[in-house]
């Protein structure tokens, strides 16, 4: 809908960059999504696990549990989504051992250094999916004077984009609004183009990536060394990118089984036995993370 909606419809983005950016649609699509899920009216409301990006304030944590109360939960349980991927990826995430995990999502990436049920060290920055697509509608605006929508530029990012030099060349029809003359124009864009476009938010994430590794304990940069990094969320599948890492970083990288979906794979998994896992979870009094 966004991009096509008429002037009675009025499409919102509830959430931006990982938190809530409108407080009350947050709570209608929670409402909505918990009936949605309940088959037969319960006197009490469900038990809600809700993953956060690491790093959020806790004014942003008090308002993701008074939108699930307000929409209807008994108890609202916080996880942060590094961890909650983690565990939705089967990682040793509770052993003495270090796992180091990078979520490429649509608002935010995460960074996390995982070891003993516990973060040792994270890093979230608002450049992923959502700022790649910028990146490529104003690469496309500047070079060849064309406007296009958001949902163009991500269908283009998944046709096409890519984070090193393919073996063969990637191109893609796209239409928008010639700047010039106002009328549609198709033009056919590379994955040379979208690599120009997006390459210094890429880097962005590497660095980010290096500064969590240079601030981690000598014990865990030798686990993470030995293991490798993992990769999830919608960012792990952009061609190329493993190898850019692996190349920049020196380690091996992997992606996990079906990236797209491991956080809330991970807050199912909660979800199923939430005294084992209680210890992951952010606590309900100053948005820490309660230890072992």
């Amino acid at each position: 809908m966004i991009g096509r909606t008429p002037t009675h419809i009025t499409a919102i983005r509830p959430l931006v960059e990982g938190v809530i950016s409108d407080f009350e649609v947050t709570e209608e699509m929670l409402t909505y999504l918990i009936q949605k899920a309940q088959t037969e009216k319960m006197l009490l409301g469900p038990r809600v696990v809700i993953g956060v990006p690491s790093g959020i304030t806790n004014v942003e944590i008090r308002a993701v549990r008074d939108a699930a109360k307000n929409a209807g939960a008994r108890e609202v349980l916080i996880i942060e989504e590094p961890m909650a991927a983690a565990l939705g990826a089967r990682l040793p995430v509770e052993s003495a051992v270090g796992t180091m995990l990078v979520d490429i999502g649509g608002g935010t990436t995460d960074i996390a250094l995982m070891s003993l049920g516990g973060i040792v060290r994270a890093k979230n920055i608002r450049i992923a999916g959502d700022v790649l697509n910028d990146d490529i509608a104003s690469y496309i605006r500047s070079e060849f004077k064309i406007l296009i929508g958001e949902r163009t530029a991500e269908d283009v990012k998944v046709a096409v984009g890519s984070a090193i030099k393919l073996p063969v060349a990637l191109e893609t029809h796209i239409r928008g609004r010639d700047l010039v003359t106002g009328l549609p124009r198709e033009i056919v864009i590379t994955d040379a183009d979208i690599r120009e476009a997006t390459g210094s938010s890429i880097i962005s994430i590497v660095e980010a990536i290096k500064e969590v590794i240079e601030t981690a304990p000598p014990e865990v940069v030798s686990d993470v060394m030995r293991l490798g990094i993992f990769l999830t969320g919608g960012g792990a599948l952009l061609r190329g990118l493993p190898e850019l890492l692996a190349s920049e970083l020196k380690v091996p990288i992997h992606v996990v089984d079906d990236p797209l979906t491991t956080v809330v794979r991970g807050t199912g998994i909660v979800l199923e036995d939430v005294e084992k896992y209680r210890a992951v979870l952010v606590d309900d009094d100053d948005g820490v993370l309660a230890g072992f």
